[in-house]
């Protein structure tokens, strides 16, 4: 298996593998075939879009681009042949992975990396996943995004009387 490609915004021509991320935002890889929507599932997708979002706003981090990708069809490759953990390993930084389906153990090497996988039941615009992210963030977030929050470092710890 080779590694996929990393294509990053290059400013003053300084590079670096994996770009900073913007204080306070959160990390969010999502699964696009044509880059204009959320249309694929984890193991077929041939590009991860990587954004930083805040409160305010969310920007282009990179594109992950694989060429040695599922089919979907259920079948196993032959042993030794992994197209996971270098999807994985190019991910690890993000917080969220948006996708339409992630198979279980794809779903365990991805938690086990520290991003939280959503499924999402139908293909939808990248713009309407940023502005939900973004929309949840601005408001009072789930449990399950205030802990992924806390563990970024894009928001303060609250002591336990402050919860809900």
């Amino acid at each position: 298996m080779t590694a996929g490609r990393r294509l990053s915004l290059v400013p003053d021509g300084a590079h670096s593998p994996a770009p900073e991320r913007k204080a306070g935002a959160l990390r969010v890889a999502i699964a696009t075939q044509d880059m204009k929507s959320l249309d694929a599932h984890f193991g077929s997708a041939k590009r991860f879009a990587v954004y930083d979002v805040g409160h305010d706003d969310w920007k282009l981090v990179e594109v992950l681009d694989f060429e040695d990708v599922s089919d979907e069809s259920g079948e196993h490759r032959t042993e030794g042949d992994d197209r996971i953990t270098p999807k994985v390993e190019a991910l690890k930084g993000c917080h969220l992975l948006f996708c339409l389906a992630i198979g279980g153990p794809s779903a365990a090497k991805v938690v086990s990396a520290k991003i939280h996988p959503i499924k999402v039941p139908q293909p939808q615009s990248i713009e309407d996943v940023l502005s939900r992210t973004r929309a949840m963030l601005r408001t009072a977030p789930p449990p399950w995004l205030r802990k992924v929050l806390t563990e970024a470092g894009a928001t303060d710890k609250k002591p336990f009387d402050d919860e809900d």
